[in-house]
């Protein structure tokens, strides 16, 4: 018990001294960058809305609270890709491992954005000069995290983020902290909570900002490449809280009910709740409800991309059913429903071992 005092305070002190993770601040909105980093790839926890800071696990664990990842068997595996916006475009793609090591695990998480190409313009040329460019947008990350009498589990991850086009870069490097309790007599209550994207500024460098002018010298004039100095911004800080209960039915199938509140450091606080149900540990059901805060109608300028539910699938099997031990195969899918474009689909392969 005083293991799991120390943790969370620990956690709620980090929290104080970062003023970033302050959030609910919706007039900062838009001055922060790396939107990626609120992206989440992965089906199985994107299916609750990302509102699993309680009891995500594994891999998955990277993207929301990293204490979860200590949560596996042995091993794990998982791939995962994604339509951001149906319609933009944009595509989703993510890789991570987790391996247990004693009483905690090690892992690493990679996440990519695919643009597609984009036509090159010009002033010149505004139509297209017939080439074409591809932004990359790419992070890594690499985690530990440890149980302590598998009541309570620590993690950090550390990420790097790099942004990048043929003429312009940008990167830095961020921290994640979670912590994760389980209590009840079959471990039945879960509470989490996690503060993410705490790291330096970013600031875009190279090529691209330097342009040719002429500098007047009397009555002779120089030509020179000048450098433009490109704003630097912050990163998306996030504090989730976040509690769930499971109801056991029967023997193997289960309930569980999930709660979740998102404090962001640039834009309006979330608060969401949904449901998931595990039909003899092979079938899974699940959905939820996302609302931010303060939002009305009257400014739909303004108001969340996405609006609201969420919903997703998992198909779970053992590899050998005569060895309970042997790990388990699963596709996870899920869907989230967006304002405008046509929602965003996730698409998850996981092996555990």
């Amino acid at each position: 018990m005083l293991r799991t005092i120390y943790s969370l305070a620990l956690l709620a002190c980090l929290c104080l001294v970062v003023p970033d993770a302050r959030g609910g601040n919706p007039d900062r909105q838009g001055e922060a960058g790396a939107y990626e980093l609120l992206m989440n790839p992965y089906a199985r926890s994107a299916g609750l809305h990302t509102m699993t800071t309680s009891s995500v696990s594994g891999v998955e664990a990277f993207r929301l609270n990293p204490a979860g990842v200590a949560r596996i068997q042995k091993a794990q595996f998982v791939a995962s890709h994604a339509i951001y916006l149906e319609g933009t475009g944009v595509n989703m793609n993510a890789f991570g491992f987790a391996t247990r090591i004693g009483k905690g695990a090690f892992g690493f998480s990679l996440m990519s954005l695919d643009f597609g190409d984009i036509p090159i313009t010009t002033t010149d040329q505004p139509e297209g000069t017939g080439a074409t460019f591809s932004p990359s947008f790419f992070n890594i990350g690499l985690g530990y995290a440890h149980i302590f009498e598998n009541k309570v589990s620590v993690g950090v991850t550390f990420r790097g983020i790099s942004e990048r086009i043929s003429n312009l870069t940008a990167s830095t490097f961020a921290v994640d902290a979670g912590v994760q309790y389980v209590t009840g007599e079959n471990d039945n209550f879960k509470f989490g909570i996690s503060l993410r994207n705490v790291g330096g500024r970013m600031q875009f460098k190279g090529e691209g900002l330097s342009f040719q002018t002429d500098i007047p010298f009397g009555s002779v004039g120089y030509g020179l490449a000048v450098d433009n100095r490109a704003a630097g911004y912050e990163l998306q800080s996030v504090l989730n809280l976040g509690g769930s209960y499971d109801f056991l039915i029967g023997q193997k199938n289960r309930l569980t009910i999930v709660g979740n509140f998102t404090s962001n450091a640039f834009s309006r606080d979330q608060i969401g709740g949904g449901l998931e149900l595990a039909l003899t540990n092979v079938l899974m059901l699940r959905g939820g409800y996302k609302y931010e805060i303060g939002q009305t109608s009257a400014n739909e300028d303004e108001a969340p991309l996405y609006s609201g539910p969420s919903g997703g699938v998992s198909l779970e099997v053992p590899l050998n059913k005569e060895k309970a031990d042997s790990g388990r195969f699963g596709i996870d899918y899920a869907y989230r429903a967006t304002r405008i474009f046509g929602g965003t689909h996730n698409i998850s392969v996981k092996l555990d071992l």
